[in-house]
């Protein structure tokens, strides 16, 4: 019996060992909300932002950005094209902060808990993050639902977070990074006063492709991108990842990341990942 076409999408986020959740600075947003077991026959945004750690408000910044991002991309499918309305999504972003500030700025004065000078110091430069967003849209064949059904997707990049397109667990694809020896200390970032939509959109990568059923997109911060980049056995890299299936596996992923830091294999640092499985028969 053949499978119609359809995708899963799931994702994990755990802060840095020795952070809590709530000081994590990796933020994740997929639309539509939907479970992790739930096909999928239309749509899907997903965007993974990595806030900078020398920034104030890092994590709240990647948090809007990842969001804002998300949402943008999903009413408009040609935003991650780039062009105005990749710098329109840009503008929207940044536009969000000031106001977003004010209320978080004035919530801590309520709560007796003012910004410190040093905090105050920084926050007149902004926060930073990094940014990388796919769509997916699905394309029939010449007769709906007929073999040969496959998904379309394009995808944004600022920074070093990666999405990796697999076939048969074999990489296709790895976007923007290609060689482990291109990560840095230094990726681009995305400021939260950066009101230079044209410079934003100059620096940020574009990229699209085709999935068919049995392939994956996975989407990575840096820390992890890197890990799975340098791997000697890349296909039992995947194979270890593929493990965790879904938000009930966290702790789960959680134990495997800290294993992965004991060998010094993976860098300390806070982790994100999108899964996206593409299906039919």
């Amino acid at each position: 019996m053949r499978t119609p076409p359809c995708l899963y999408v799931t994702h994990l986020v755990t802060p840095k060992h020795g952070s809590t959740d709530t000081e994590c600075e990796d933020a994740v947003a997929v639309l539509p909300h939907c479970s992790y077991e739930e096909m999928l026959r239309e749509p899907l945004t997903a965007s993974v932002c990595d806030g900078a750690t020398e920034s104030v408000l890092a994590k709240d910044w990647a948090r809007i950005l990842a969001d804002t991002l998300a949402r943008e991309a999903m009413d408009r499918a040609d935003l991650l094209a780039g062009g105005p309305a990749f710098e329109e999504f840009a503008a929207a972003a940044v536009a969000q902060w000031a106001p977003w500030l004010a209320a978080y700025t004035q919530a801590r004065a309520d709560e007796g808990r003012p910004l410190k000078w040093y905090e105050q110091s920084k926050l007149t430069s902004g926060a930073f993050a990094t940014l990388l967003s796919v769509r997916v849209d699905p394309v029939q064949g010449e007769t709906p639902g007929a073999p040969g059904a496959h998904w379309h997707w394009r995808a944004a990049a600022l920074g070093d977070s990666c999405l990796f397109h697999l076939r048969d667990d074999r990489l296709l694809r790895s976007f923007p990074v290609e060689h482990p020896d291109e990560f840095g200390t230094t990726p681009d970032l995305f400021g939260s006063r950066n009101h230079d939509t044209a410079l934003i959109e100059e620096r940020t990568r574009f990229a699209e492709g085709e999935c068919v059923p049995g392939d994956r997109l996975l989407l990575m911060t840096d820390a992890l991108a890197a890990w799975f980049l340098t791997a000697p056995d890349r296909v039992g890299a995947l194979g270890e990842l593929l493990e965790f299936a879904g938000p009930d596996d966290l702790a789960g992923f959680s134990r495997w990341l800290t294993g992965l830091r004991e060998q010094q294999v993976l860098r300390n640092d806070d982790v994100a990942v999108v899964r996206i499985d593409f299906e039919g028969r």
